[in-house]
């Protein structure tokens, strides 16, 4: 987790976070690229709505569990696909108290299992609840969280598919 400054630029939130799943690369692939499950898959989303799909095109439209305020915060993304090099490219189309947010995600085999990398850039609007420090630091917690809870999930549907041909 870091923050950049680059000359001329305003605090630059940056979020580096890495887990490796015992399962293969293409379940892996397969389980959390399909965004119609992503309520299920994620503890922190309660809706997805699809709004736009191709092959390797979605633009949607996701939905968080209510905050501590009773808030659902709710936002349009675009996210595309590369099954050929196993990576993600996304963005916030409507990016609420973000001025931008840029996301990548990479999936590479290790040993015999799945390294899953999350990659967000992105900066906070000056009149946002929370700084760009402050909303690092959440998503940083908050992916690891994630990661963890994805793991379990791919993992357990890994041994079912093994369990299921022996």
């Amino acid at each position: 987790m870091s923050s950049t400054v680059e000359p001329g630029t305003e605090t630059a939130g940056h979020t580096d976070n890495a887990i490796v799943i015992d399962a293969d690369l293409e379940l892996v692939w397969r389980m959390t690229n399909d965004l119609a499950t992503w309520p299920d898959l994620f503890t922190e989303y309660a809706e997805i709505e699809i709004l736009e799909q191709t092959d390797t095109y979605f633009r949607f439209r996701l939905s968080m569990h209510p905050d501590e305020n009773g808030k659902v915060w709710s936002w349009v993304s675009e996210r595309t696909l590369d099954p050929a090099t196993h990576t993600v490219r996304a963005r916030r189309v409507e990016p609420g108290p973000f001025e931008f947010m840029d996301i990548f995600w990479s999936y590479e085999r290790e040993g015999s299992g799945t390294r899953m990398r999350w990659v967000q850039d992105f900066r906070m609007r000056p009149q946002a609840p929370i700084d760009t420090e402050g909303m690092t630091r959440r998503i940083d917690g908050n992916s690891k969280i994630q990661m963890g809870i994805i793991k379990e999930k791919v993992e357990a549907a890994a041994r079912r598919a093994t369990e299921a041909t022996t």
